[in-house]
């Protein structure tokens, strides 16, 4: 019996199929060195023209390529018939395609992003309400890591379909604070206490110019829009100053910022509800007279 499985081995070993085999090894060892010195060298190539996103999925499919080629070739060496090989993956890939519709579309939405390019790899988007940071862009899916550091995947489907806010897409943003101020004061000093509260902060910009605009008449105030222009990089930071900014600057000038008041009118619109204080004594004549000082009822039938 081992003599038999020796006969076999060396036959095999001395035979055209382990040629073949080999040869079939060296060519698929030699694909993969080559996908990847390939991969590495166009991802550097472009990696001054694209972004790092685009760098890696050229890396990608340039590896994948490469050891596709090679694989086939060495499918060949093997005595397989790449004909057959490529009807039976057609009818494969039809099927694959009938069960996975969602991942199709995906990676068809995929593509229209890349083509797009709403946004890169490191850059903070709103997708509804979810805000993060882009960590990655799949074929399927976009990964984004949250300000309070969550992970979301996003399907791709869902990015072409809903809308997108790319937050640091510009150098420069916008702080809109919403200011109202009393009907008794001077509404041109108020313009000009905000001013000066933009001049000397030094994260505000001075073009775009600060500012102001009027948004109307509210139940208890005269309300403005006071905006200023940050440096995408001091946005957070400057808006957080201004509303302390501002509120020192309108205490120091004696500017109200004003809350909701309520009056009451009874009888005539502008005659107020009469209140009227009572002393104890007072009080105290004027209380009606209790159950036990008020007139007994008959007690018996005699007394009717």
């Amino acid at each position: 019996m081992f003599e038999q499985w020796w006969t076999l081995i060396v036959d095999f070993a001395t035979g055209e199929q382990a040629a073949a085999v080999l040869r079939a090894l060296i060519k698929l060892g030699l694909g993969v060195l080559l996908a990847r010195f390939a991969g590495r060298g166009l991802a550097t190539l472009l990696d001054r023209q694209t972004d790092a996103h685009q760098a890696m999925l050229v890396q990608r499919i340039t590896f994948y390529t490469i050891v596709g080629l090679f694989a086939a070739s060495a499918l060949v060496e093997l005595g397989f018939d790449l004909g057959i090989l490529l009807g039976a993956a057609g009818i494969l890939t039809v099927a694959v395609g009938f069960a996975s519709q969602t991942s199709a579309s995906n990676v068809i939405s995929g593509l229209f992003l890349l083509g797009e390019r709403p946004f890169a790899v490191g850059d903070i988007i709103r997708v509804g309400e979810t805000t993060g940071e882009v960590v990655s862009i799949d074929l399927l899916s976009v990964k984004l890591r949250t300000f309070d550091n969550l992970f979301v995947r996003l399907p791709n489907e869902t990015m072409i379909k809903s809308e997108i806010t790319n937050l640091n897409r510009y150098p420069i943003r916008r702080v809109d604070l919403q200011v109202g101020v009393a009907y008794k004061e001077d509404l041109p000093r108020v313009r000009e206490v905000l001013m000066e509260v933009a001049d000397q902060n030094p994260l505000c910009l001075e073009e775009p110019q600060p500012l102001i605009l009027f948004r109307g008449f509210g139940a208890s105030s005269i309300d403005h829009q006071f905006s200023v222009w940050a440096k995408q990089e001091n946005f957070l930071e400057l808006r957080n100053q201004i509303p302390t900014e501002v509120k020192a600057a309108f205490d120091e000038h004696g500017i109200e910022i004003p809350f909701p008041h309520r009056s009451l009118y009874t009888g005539s619109a502008t005659d107020p509800l009469p209140i009227q204080l009572v002393s104890g004594d007072a009080a105290d004549s004027n209380t009606p007279p209790s159950s036990s000082d008020a007139t007994s009822p008959p007690s018996s039938a005699a007394d009717l």
